[in-house]
């Protein structure tokens, strides 16, 4: 049921957070990441990976191209108006980036949806991709990876009216939207086969479609969600326990282990430095959630 007065506040109060493009004059702008307490990376001299593909092709060009997200708060975000992208996803990249030679200035950052991540990985779309990508074996046979660098957990965004809704138990017969091939909604899909899944590229769509009353939840790594609920504290909030456990990692091409395991180094310096920690409490740390402990490092074989 639609409710006139409230739904489209909420709506553009969403959007003038996301995209500062709707709402009267005057409307408070979007609470994300401060570039001036961004940490600084110290930039890798005279750095060599000539064992990596991506990483020559990277070097000849002068710059890396990360594929990344645009509409998660605190995680991956794009301004429309300045194109520039910003979020603990892109600090990763940007100081990885750092770590093989490259100034992070120099990242060139490039949206991929979920479902399209291993094909702009096995066709030279982007050199790596930083963004929720959960690591989990059927991905391995396709791309690589390097990490994890964060664990995150599937849960549920609800409006904050909602109270019949405490975790994906009480999902039968509830619209749930999330993005089209991702974990998640494979999840959903085989864990609670009575809920009603709906699908979108992006999961700005799947919270337009909340705050709109035409589904009853969205799902995905908790990580994301409380982004977005932190954006829109009155309207929306994030309900029960992680049920999974989702690690991210930095996807690479797969066969590329000198580039993978020059990532590996680069995530466990950089938590040892503590820049990890800086990027985190910049970033997604903004939402109120303290930084967790990094995950340990899957040096798994090379393939």
């Amino acid at each position: 049921m639609f409710r006139p007065t409230r739904v489209p506040r909420a709506l553009c109060v969403l959007l003038a957070l996301l995209a500062a493009a709707c709402g009267k004059e005057g409307s408070p702008p979007g609470k994300g990441p401060a570039p001036e307490k961004l940490p600084h990376y110290q930039v890798a001299q005279d750095f060599r990976l000539p064992a990596s593909r991506t990483w020559t092709r990277a070097k000849k060009r002068g710059y890396f191209v990360v594929g990344a997200k645009e509409d998660q708060p605190y995680l991956a975000e794009k301004d429309p108006a300045t194109g520039t992208y910003s979020g603990f996803d892109i600090e990763i990249a940007k100081m990885m980036s750092a770590s093989l030679g490259f100034p992070p200035k120099t990242v060139r950052f490039r949206t991929i949806a979920s479902a399209n991540r291993e094909t702009a990985l096995q066709n030279g779309q982007i050199d790596y991709y930083v963004g929720t990508y959960t690591i989990n074996a059927g991905r391995k046979k396709l791309v690589g990876f390097a990490g994890p660098y964060y664990m995150a957990g599937q849960s549920l965004l609800v409006r904050k009216d909602e109270n019949d809704i405490h975790g994906p138990q009480d999902l039968a017969g509830k619209r749930v939207c999330s993005a089209a091939g991702s974990t998640p909604y494979q999840r959903i899909k085989a864990d609670y086969p009575r809920a009603v899944l709906v699908a979108y590229d992006t999961y700005s769509v799947c919270v337009d479609n909340l705050l709109t009353y035409q589904v009853d939840a969205v799902t995905t790594d908790d990580a994301i969600l409380i982004g977005y609920a932190a954006k829109v504290p009155d309207e929306l909030k994030v309900v029960g326990k992680p049920f999974s456990e989702e690690p991210y990692g930095i996807g690479v091409p797969r066969g590329d282990n000198a580039l993978r395991f020059a990532l590996d180094d680069a995530l466990a310096a950089r938590e040892k430095n503590g820049d990890w920690k800086k990027a985190y409490d910049a970033t997604l740390g903004l939402s109120g959630v303290p930084a967790p402990r990094p995950p340990a490092i899957d040096r798994y074989p090379a393939s």
